[in-house]
């Protein structure tokens, strides 16, 4: 039997070829607003720059923005790149959302750069900042939102005190040992880089010590719905991610390319090999078609939650895929 396990939502705010960044983010809104509506648990926004397909950059501005236009669902981060910030920034806007949106904010945090090195070196003027000093950032930004000790000379305020639940973001073993250790949920990046997804799983599970925040393992992974009322027009409507993947991969990245008829089909071999790698974690087809494949998933992998991601060019195609993914997620808690 499928365990019951809730459904959250993964948005990029994508801006669709032809589109702009503030018609993506009213689109952001309104699925945010549906997915309340819908039952899901969060709603995760990412980090990433210098990229003109998404218009998220802004995390924390983006989530405040969501936060404020609905009413119940937890908003967050998926993640934030802490490498391209000091932890007493991040600790002060995630403590400034917690006290405007109390109990509702999460902090996902990762640390690849979420962008190209040189990007990486507008964002932070110098590359000097060590990604494998990744844990000590992490147990830094934990001390800034946890409650004020005696002698405290910098002060996250707002954030100090607000505990605002912080959760690894990974791709690899390293997220998985960092969460493990610190005793924090973690998410794993399965909806486009699961080649490591059970073995980082597993050790995370392995090696996972109790916290304040965490008392057993937690983990989510994350999975591409592609749904609609046929398996052929879902799989139409996924094509828009798979250009999107082979232009990324190619040195290309842009706006999220209208969908094209028998797009897979046309690609050489070493392209569809590459597409089936990234996107082993996914689902596409009618509602019956996608409800197998994540029932599947869900009994294989035993997460905690599913991260849905979806990118899809047209917003009503976009938002009847994840009211169908709702609807899967009801029927497997039954």
């Amino acid at each position: 039997m499928t365990p019951m396990i809730p459904f959250s939502v993964l948005d990029l705010c994508p801006v669709p070829v032809g589109g702009s960044a503030a018609q993506s983010l009213a689109n952001t809104l309104d699925l945010a607003r549906h997915a309340e509506e819908w039952g899901f648990k969060r709603y995760w926004l990412a980090e990433h720059h210098s990229f003109p397909g998404i218009a998220s950059a802004a995390t924390s501005v983006v989530i405040g923005h969501v936060a404020a236009g609905t009413k119940t669902i937890r908003v967050g981060s998926g993640g934030i790149m802490l490498p391209n910030h000091s932890p007493l920034v991040i600790a002060e806007q995630f403590g400034t959302l917690e006290s405007l949106f109390p109990g509702r904010i999460d902090l996902g945090l990762g640390r690849a750069p979420g962008s190209d090195q040189a990007t990486a070196m507008a964002l932070r003027r110098n590359l000097a900042s060590d990604p494998d000093h990744f844990p000590q950032d992490v147990m830094e930004l934990i001390d800034y939102l946890g409650p004020a000790g005696p002698g405290r000379r910098v002060i996250a305020f707002p954030g100090v005190g607000t505990q605002v639940p912080i959760w690894i973001l990974g791709s690899s073993l390293f997220g998985a040992q960092v969460a493990a250790a610190l005793g924090l949920p973690f998410a794993f990046a399965s909806h486009f880089a699961p080649g490591l997804m059970m073995q980082a799983v597993d050790v995370y599970r392995a090696r996972f010590k109790p916290s304040r925040q965490l008392e057993r393992p937690y983990v989510m992974l994350g999975f591409n719905i592609f749904a609609a009322d046929s398996d052929a027009e879902a799989r139409y409507l996924s094509t828009s991610m798979q250009q999107a993947f082979v232009n990324l991969r190619s040195g290309r990245p842009g706006q999220l390319p209208a969908p094209v008829e028998g797009y897979e089909s046309q690609l050489p071999p070493q392209a569809r090999a590459m597409l089936a790698e990234v996107l082993a974690c996914s689902a596409s087809g009618a509602r019956e078609t996608v409800r197998s494949a994540v029932a599947a998933f869900i009994e294989r992998l035993r997460p905690d939650e599913l991260m849905i991601a979806a990118q899809i060019f047209d917003h009503s195609a976009r938002l009847h895929s994840y009211e169908i993914a709702a609807d899967i997620q009801r029927s497997l808690s039954h």
